[in-house]
């Protein structure tokens, strides 16, 4: 109870969250560098464009049936092929933003409007894994979906996720074996949902400030609604596993990239996914905070 009572505090104080960004520079420049693409692409006349100058060249986006789009060309061909997307304005908001402990990784999710085709489609969400490069903040994974039963959602700034430690520039291993622990504790979820089931998979390796988006009309926000998505239906039907991932030098915060699969071998069933994980510092455990 005590818990619950911490994280519903934790997720109501608006004013504090703005605080807490505040006192973040590098989190600061991020929001306001999401806002800012925002802002520039809402006066685009092309809304792709307007989208696509936030996208760094090595962007990937899942997209059911044909996997994970690689390559900001191939991202930007398949949001011209949809009628959301031929006329109209794009924008949007973060609600939230997290950043590693070194200032170059972050990932902000929030609420995007289109104004062209079905008006049914209009209002989506998003979540964005962000890599400071030389030019400025860019996208390297990036999701949308289409809000089911889009209705009135608050789009106050939730707290930010900081990191755990102070600034931890060259403190890390180096980025292979990041992204191997990153990989290896993905690996580790879903070979503990083949044995316990995804409920309780879910329960285990997210943080208490975990927010899964793909329920509802907004996001799933705490570790208790995460959950609560999962049914008990003994353990899981698929497993997954990393093919790529993006790491902050920092080594607490990552973004896994790959493809769920059915373990029925005569089910050719998958689905692209990305997790952001973050991890207290490098010494401690992965556990997801983003999906």
């Amino acid at each position: 109870m005590l818990r619950l009572i911490a994280l519903a505090f934790f997720f109501l104080a608006a004013p504090v969250a703005a605080e807490a960004a505040e006192a973040n520079p590098a989190l600061q420049t991020l929001l306001a560098a999401d806002r800012g693409f925002s802002t520039e692409a809402a006066k685009a006349s092309d809304p792709v464009a307007g989208l696509g100058a936030m996208f760094d060249d090595e962007v990937v986006m899942p997209f059911p049936g044909k996997g994970q789009l690689t390559g900001r060309d191939n991202v930007l061909a398949i949001f011209r092929e949809s009628p959301s997307y031929k006329d109209g304005k794009v924008s949007w908001a973060p609600i939230r933003g997290g950043i590693s402990a070194d200032g170059t990784h972050g990932f902000t999710f929030g609420f995007l409007s289109v104004t062209g085709g079905d008006p049914a489609r209009r209002q989506r969400k998003y979540l964005a894994y962000w890599i400071k490069r030389p030019a400025g903040w860019r996208i390297v994974a990036y999701r949308q979906l289409v809000r089911e039963a889009p209705g009135e959602v608050s789009k106050d700034l939730l707290p930010p996720s900081l990191p755990g430690v102070a600034n931890q520039a060259g403190r890390a291993a180096n980025a292979e074996s990041i992204k191997q622990s990153l990989a290896a504790a993905e690996k580790a979820f879903s070979d503990r949902a083949q044995v316990v089931g995804l409920k309780k998979a879910f329960h285990e390796y997210g943080r208490e400030d975990a927010m899964n988006m793909f329920a509802g009309s907004g996001f799933s926000l705490g570790l208790d609604a995460v959950v609560a998505n999962f049914k008990e239906e003994g353990p899981a039907k698929i497993n997954w596993s990393t093919e790529r991932s993006f790491v902050a030098p920092s080594g607490d915060l990552g973004v896994s990239i790959g493809t769920i699969r059915s373990n029925d071998p005569k089910e050719e069933v998958s689905f692209p996914f990305f997790t952001i994980w973050r991890r207290d510092d490098p010494s401690k455990p992965w556990r997801y905070i983003a999906e």
